[in-house]
């Protein structure tokens, strides 16, 4: 009867609303909670968008969609061949295929402008608010990690495109008239984000909840690289020099973390699950990018991350071989290290071409007894196998997971900044400035760390330094944009990524069509359409049609 009863209640309630809804009025919207940036006073609706931003990064990393994603950023460059003669990245190498359509050029242009707007919609707010919930300081430091993600995301862009149109407020309405600052006006708006940024945010932390957040040192490593892409040595110096002395930071010289008591080598630790962050032990970490396996956290990952799968070898694909641990895992090799950085590269004694950093010899590992006669033998080089299956390859994106041996994603942190490229940031500064010996002195310090010989000034140039953040940053760094910053991509990949004539690559693999202009991408063909008002200018070598 209590039951009945409540339903009689339930429908009469019911009834009310309906007849009272019959007036004009209830076409009337009410908001009821509004959780727009302009309405954002308190502590944790701030640091909430600050985490979209972050998460908003890691896109970048772990999209999984395109799977050739990863490789537009090395294949067609100095250092990889492709082995996958399809996918977004062959108009990378392929290059008399990139045109203003190109589906990476868009994607680019599209996550780093939703990260502009991101970071205009908080810093628009936070400079309004009359909270008195949150002090100054803590105002000027939501302000300062939002302008460090700007500039970040407008950095990338001046690398990429040149000048782009320059948005400092909150979208509000539809526009279509925008048109292209000059590369100058973007590097001002930089430049004033970052300032900001250095002088208002925190120290490092190893606290774990923070660790992973944007820290001063972290602008100022960016700040480096921007002065550099800008022309200005001098400054670039500084900046490096600052986090360098701030003695925050120190090389990885000793073992240390998960596997400090198994064979190894202090520089093969950083790159190991469980030792990337500072609170593993990464002493040299300077920001690093959380991910983890989502069916263990919640979240953990933006999506499926494809390093292993493009940077590791297909060995599985040999009979008498299965993945393994000790071989990173299963990978599917998209791109191939090519032969001027496995044979020419590195001496002898460099610690950063050790077999715990770059896999080069495989040995029948499958204990079925079908391979009884066979396990334990090394692997022959022969044929097709040297270029996708059995070759050499970085082991920093290695990972392995016995519950699942397929492995699609990669549920390890990524590394995005650590003190080795401060000290290259560095010498490619003083290189600049025609300080060749700073320069080697600088270049000798990682060199003494990896164990490998000495150099002095008259062997001090860009291209040396070039060659040297290959050996240092060997999978880590984004060797396009390396190279479109420095300007250098057509002359390195022209005179390093050439076919050897021992190992003829297959047409399908070989660079083609690569021009002077292909130092910038296409603006986005649709984005010129879209904007009906105004000329959104493309760059020069790409058709307008």
């Amino acid at each position: 009867m209590k039951n009945r009863s409540k339903i009689i209640i339930a429908l009469l309630s019911l009834n009310i609303f309906i007849l009272s809804s019959c007036s004009d009025d209830f076409l009337v919207e009410e908001i009821r909670s509004d959780y727009t940036p302009e309405t954002l006073n308190d502590e944790l609706g701030y640091q909430a968008q600050l985490l979209g931003l972050y998460q908003m990064l890691s896109t970048f990393y772990t999209r999984s969609g395109d799977q050739g994603w990863l490789s537009v950023w090395q294949a067609g460059t100095d250092i990889t061949w492709p082995t996958a003669p399809q996918g977004i990245e062959v108009p990378y190498y392929k290059y008399n295929q990139l045109t203003t359509d190109d589906n990476a050029a868009f994607q680019s242009w599209e996550l780093w402008y939703n990260m502009v707007e991101n970071a205009n919609s908080i810093i628009a707010s936070i400079e309004s608010s009359t909270s008195t919930e949150l002090t100054q300081e803590q105002k000027d430091a939501i302000n300062a990690e939002a302008r460090f993600f700007r500039a970040y995301a407008y950095n990338n862009l001046a690398t990429l495109f040149g000048g782009v149109p320059l948005i400092t407020e909150p979208i509000t309405e539809a526009r279509f008239d925008y048109t292209r600052n000059t590369l100058d006006e973007i590097n001002a708006q930089i430049e004033t984000d970052l300032q900001f940024a250095t002088e208002n945010l925190g120290e490092p932390t190893n606290a774990p909840q923070f660790e992973a957040r944007v820290n001063r040192y972290v602008a100022n490593q960016l700040f480096a690289e921007f002065y550099l892409r800008a022309g200005k040595p001098d400054l670039a110096e500084s900046q490096a020099d600052i986090i360098i002395n701030s003695q925050a930071f120190q090389l990885i010289t000793e073992r240390y973390g998960v596997k400090a008591s198994e064979e190894g080598d202090p520089f093969s630790d950083m790159f190991f699950k469980g030792n990337q962050r500072r609170s593993q032990g990464n002493t040299e970490a300077l920001w690093v990018l959380e991910n983890e396996n989502p069916s263990d956290v919640r979240g953990g990952s933006s999506g499926n991350p494809q390093q292993r799968r493009v940077w590791g070898a297909g060995y599985h694909n040999v009979n008498g071989m299965i993945p393994a641990d000790s071989l990173g895992g299963r990978g599917l090799s998209r791109i191939r290290l090519n032969n001027w950085v496995v044979y020419d590269l590195y001496d002898e004694t460099d610690m950063r071409n050790s077999k715990h950093s770059i896999h080069r010899r495989f040995r029948y590992n499958n204990p079925d007894p079908n391979f009884a006669d066979i396990y334990g033998d090394l692997v022959p080089y022969t044929g097709i196998d040297t270029l996708a299956r059995i070759n050499p390859y970085s082991l920093k994106w290695g990972h392995f997971d016995p519950a699942d041996v397929f492995g699609f994603g990669m549920w390890k942190d990524f590394i995005l900044m650590r003190l080795g490229e401060t000290y290259l940031l560095k010498a490619e500064a003083q290189v600049m400035q025609n300080n060749t010996t700073g320069a080697a002195t600088t270049i000798n310090i990682l060199r003494t760390r990896a164990n490998a010989p000495q150099v002095v000034a008259g062997e001090m140039s860009l291209d040396f330094i070039l060659d040297e953040r290959v050996r240092e940053l060997l999978a880590e760094e984004n060797r396009r944009m390396t190279l479109m910053r420095t300007k250098m991509l057509v002359e390195r990949a022209s005179g390093l990524n050439v076919q050897d004539q021992n190992i003829p690559l297959p047409q399908t693999m070989r660079i083609e069509g690569l021009q002077e202009f292909h130092e910038l991408f296409p603006i986005p063909l649709r984005e010129i359409q879209l904007n009906k008002d105004a000329v959104l200018e493309q760059n020069p070598g790409y058709s307008t049609n």
